[in-house]
């Protein structure tokens, strides 16, 4: 069996919005998928979204309105391979310019706000909120993650110190 032989088609029942697996169903996934940064920082596991998300989606990136370093970090610190990022332009303009670029049967964009809302619509985008993409798709909100233990762990006394 060679890499060819193999292909992932996504079953019926994936834990994800109906609405995103419409054309899954038919083993599709022509969807290109834009995270706003906020969106990201409100996961637990926002590496584990993002590779989970590229199993049903063509391509995945991230559009924020700030600055190019600031996404960039925040990508590597989470080792995030994007597909796509805002880069200097505003998010109304990374939105048309992926849209562009990116030519699939659905764009999808994974909010935090009601502004989020309104420029997705705005930019003919599929608007979901973060936390209907994270109930959907199972994956789990940072205010919802058990805290880990905030104390200290002790290292044992050396006495072999001089």
């Amino acid at each position: 069996m060679t890499v060819a032989d193999v292909s992932w088609d996504p079953p019926t029942d994936m834990v994800f919005p109906a609405s995103w697996h419409t054309s899954a169903m038919d083993g599709s996934t022509d969807m290109t998928l834009a995270f706003e940064l906020s969106a990201l920082e409100a996961l637990a596991e926002p590496d584990a979204a993002f590779g989970n998300a590229r199993r049903w989606s063509e391509y995945v990136g991230v559009v924020s309105a700030e600055p190019t370093y600031v996404v960039t970090n925040y990508t590597r610190k989470h080792r995030i391979r994007q597909d796509f990022f805002s880069g200097p332009r505003g998010k109304a303009e990374s939105l048309e310019s992926v849209r562009e670029q990116f030519d699939t049967e659905r764009h999808v964009f994974v909010g935090t706000t009601e502004d989020d809302r309104e420029l997705a619509e705005a930019e003919g985008w599929e608007y979901l909120s973060v936390e209907d993409a994270a109930e959907a798709a199972d994956w789990t909100l940072a205010e919802d993650a058990p805290e880990a233990d905030a104390a200290p762990v002790e290292q044992p006394e050396r006495d072999d110190w001089p």
